[in-house]
């Protein structure tokens, strides 16, 4: 079974103008573009990949300032977004997300959906490359939680996940939703600055199909649940 794996920021309650909202996301795709070259054209959707590919995207501040202003790109005082890159259709990443809104029941977000195989996930597919992308996330959006796991196994765990309540392969918590407790190896817990802690249950890609990783995430996610950090979102403003 091939699984499908994600990155992503999240929180709720935050205002944003538009230029701001670009500013964060320029800087979260420059990093992309700095750790795989694949990631430096982004496109728009399309009816087919041939003409997707055509309806390039450029994501510097200013013509992503542009791209979160269209009407389309609007959701009540959201800026929402959805670009894909790639040089093949089985081979494609994504980043989409909403941000900018005020609205402390309307979830923002920036998330990384990378390929589910290919050279490009067995090299991105890693706890190293992935606590990278997620401490980049943390350090440029600054949410409340974040989190990069395998769909699979959350899926496995509820069929309707809300995001911040559940464990993943890294995860990420603000510094207001408490202290992490110390934790069993082979967990990895480190600093993000002083906004918060990352969180790492495995160096070895964490999959469903391990039984080893299963019960390391359950374990996990009952010491945090226990330590009041695992909850739905809340406002922070």
């Amino acid at each position: 079974m091939t699984e499908s794996y994600f990155a992503g920021a999240y929180w709720l309650g935050r205002s944003e103008t538009a230029e701001q909202c670009a500013q964060r996301a320029a800087a979260f795709f420059q990093f992309l573009g700095r750790i795989e070259p694949t990631w430096n054209r982004w496109c728009e959707t399309a009816e087919s990949f041939e003409e997707a590919a055509q309806k390039q995207v450029a994501t510097d501040v200013g013509s992503l300032r542009e791209h979160f202003s269209r009407k389309d790109r609007r959701l009540g005082d959201a800026f929402r977004y959805w670009l894909w890159a790639g040089t093949r259709p089985e081979e494609t990443s994504k980043v989409s997300g909403m941000c900018g809104s005020a609205d402390p029941w309307t979830p923002s977000s920036c998330v990384l959906s990378p390929p589910e195989q290919g050279p490009l996930a067995e090299r991105l597919l890693t706890a190293t490359m992935l606590s990278q992308v997620v401490r980049e996330l943390v350090l440029i959006w600054e949410p409340e939680f974040g989190l990069a796991t395998s769909s699979d196994h959350l899926i496995s765990i509820s069929s309707r996940p809300k995001m911040g309540t559940l464990p993943g392969w890294v995860m990420y918590f603000s510094r207001q939703r408490g202290t992490v407790p110390p934790l069993p190896a082979p967990v990895r817990v480190e600093p993000v600055g002083d906004l918060g802690t990352l969180v790492v249950l495995t160096p070895d890609r964490f999959t469903v199909t391990n039984p080893e990783h299963v019960a390391l995430a359950s374990g996990v996610q009952q010491v945090l649940d226990a330590a009041g950090l695992l909850h739905p979102l809340l406002s922070l403003s």
